[in-house]
């Protein structure tokens, strides 16, 4: 009798894993300099990460802004072609304007992680990230991409 609820444990938590997601995209938003004004422990974390180094003040106002980390795995392509990480964004102050950025890594790699960030004057210029695509290439073929809610 234990064997089968240990055995139906087993397949429950088997069930709950998600699916293999070939990328994924985390975004954090540094709006203050102050280390210590969050009582989150992993959102105190990630700004003391961010601000690392920065002592001045400018140097601190210019880590200011949007991060996105982009996690991506293709363990069936390595070795078919360079791995291209392409983040595409529009800011409240461009309108319409799409910008453009762009991570490469080898054609052996079979996973990795692109930073990108809007961060200092790109930030405070071109005001906040509305809207974001992320899109992950091997060769010419696209693997997978994510965006966000209102990209068009």
């Amino acid at each position: 009798m234990n064997l089968c609820y240990s055995l139906l444990a087993v397949l429950l938590l088997g069930a709950c894993a998600g699916p293999h997601q070939a990328l994924a995209v985390k975004q954090f938003q540094l709006r203050d300099a102050d280390p210590k004004g969050t009582d989150q422990p992993m959102a105190r974390m990630e700004k003391e990460q961010h601000l690392h180094g920065a002592v001045s003040w400018e140097e601190q106002r210019n880590r200011l802004g949007q991060y996105y980390t982009l996690l991506w795995d293709d363990p069936d392509g390595a070795g078919q072609g360079d791995v291209e990480i392409i983040f595409q964004y529009q800011q409240g102050g461009s309108a319409s304007l799409v910008k453009q950025m762009t991570k490469i890594f080898p054609s052996s790699a079979s996973k990795g992680v692109a930073e990108f960030a809007v961060i200092g004057d790109a930030y405070f210029k071109g005001c906040k990230v509305l809207t974001w695509k992320a899109t992950l290439r091997r060769g010419k073929r696209e693997i997978a991409s994510r965006q966000s809610y209102l990209w068009q």
